[in-house]
């Protein structure tokens, strides 16, 4: 009897800020970028969830539904560091942990009910463990596969505890819409409802030849999803293929200094993502997008594979080098890695490399201990824009 928890984390970005901003405490919050740029929201709060506002949406739209909305800038490490908070209290239950993004999680749970009692009361003690610990909330779903887990996290937003139990699958499913079974977006459910096929339930005993008229190939798997069947099994080690950061400017630039500026601050993020996944990556990439929405990219392999961040952004700036501007402004920027392989012993003598390395590291470490801010390079303090574009990378 497999036991599944999925936590999800409630408006996770805008959570975070109000944590740690009292002043917008109940406020509608959204985090991204400014109303007057051409960002996207990255997250809403449920304040501002009321006004419409949803994820992916942009800005300005946003302001429109919500004028009196704060708009706070992305603060990729701030959000990191609460994430591998929560991520570590989830690994004190159970080895058996498959992150699906910084906010969200996987948990099979199955064999450690004899230490820490049935996967509902795990749940629970999660859930206030989150609120206890890091001052936010969690919704979580209880059920025996990752699809219902799924969907039972989502039903009872925010702060919610849903628990499907053994045997119980056909009636928790049967009332629910169509729009909640994984793959039905608003064009195959409007193709299923016009066959009178409006819930799960109705999908679960249909007969499969009427699915595949409309489905094809996919009918079989969608109708044993309405039935509650899902054999896949928590995975907790996924192999990072690249690692990756950019940015979008709120105002295209030319201005190389500032671009060298920002590929600094993206090649710091790409390196300590690297090293906490105790990674080195032997490719680095620079990827442009100018303001005609043209792209370039260029990359290079390194002689030996590195984590240091002033390695990745010598070569993000050589490569960066080799791009004519002319009179071409910059839209986006990024650094990515690929071609990761797995730490090795450092060296007894090592090279500059490696070296920056060891700072790297021990940068991090005071970081994780005092706070994101508690390490920063003096040029990503000092240094201003000769435009007024935004250097905070927005993950990639």
């Amino acid at each position: 009897m497999r036991r599944i928890i999925h936590l999800d984390m409630d408006a996770f970005f805008a959570s975070v800020e109000q944590r740690d901003r009292p002043e917008v405490r109940g406020q509608p919050v959204v985090v991204g970028g400014s109303p007057e740029s051409r960002g996207v929201v990255s997250a809403a709060s449920y304040e501002a969830r009321k006004y419409g506002v949803r994820s992916a949406m942009p800005c300005a739209r946003a302001k429109r539904l919500c004028p009196q909305a704060v708009f706070l800038p992305v603060d990729g490490a701030k959000y990191r560091a609460a994430s591998q908070q929560v991520m570590a209290i989830l690994y004190e239950v159970t080895p058996l942990v498959e992150p699906v993004s910084c906010d969200e999680a996987f948990l099979d749970v199955t064999g450690s009910r004899a230490l820490f009692g049935e996967a509902e009361e795990i749940g629970r003690r999660v859930k206030q463990r989150v609120r206890d610990e890091l001052q936010l909330t969690a919704s979580v779903g209880v059920a025996p596969n990752k699809f219902l887990a799924k969907l039972a996290s989502d039903l009872e937003k925010p702060d919610g505890l849903v628990v499907v139990p053994e045997g119980g699958e056909a009636e928790f499913l049967r009332p629910l819409p169509i729009s909640r079974l994984w793959g039905v977006g608003p064009a195959t459910a409007a193709r299923l409802e016009a066959r009178g096929l409006r819930t799960i339930g109705a999908v679960a005993e249909s007969p499969l030849s009427l699915l595949r008229t409309e489905l094809g190939d996919h009918a079989g798997e969608l109708q044993r999803l309405a039935r509650g069947i899902d054999e896949r099994s928590v995975q907790p080690d996924h192999e990072a293929k690249s690692i990756s950061a950019e940015t979008t400017f709120d105002i295209d630039t030319d201005d190389r200094d500032f671009l060298h500026l920002v590929l600094l601050g993206l090649a710091e993020e790409v390196a300590e993502r690297i090293r906490r996944a105790e990674l080195l990556a032997r490719t680095v990439t620079l990827k442009i997008r100018f303001q005609d929405f043209t792209m370039r990219t260029r990359n290079t392999t390194l002689p030996e594979p590195t984590a240091s961040s002033l390695a990745l952004y010598e070569r993000a700036r050589a490569l960066l080098s080799r791009i004519p501007l002319a009179a071409r402004k910059v839209r986006l920027i990024g650094v990515g890695t690929s071609n990761l392989a797995a730490e090795r012993q450092l060296s007894l003598f090592q090279g500059p490399d490696r070296r920056a390395e060891e700072a790297d590291r021990a940068a991090d470490e005071l970081r994780r201990k005092f706070g994101p801010a508690a390490v920063r390079r003096a040029a990503l303090l000092q240094r201003k824009p000769r435009r007024q574009a935004d250097p905070r990378p927005n993950g990639g």
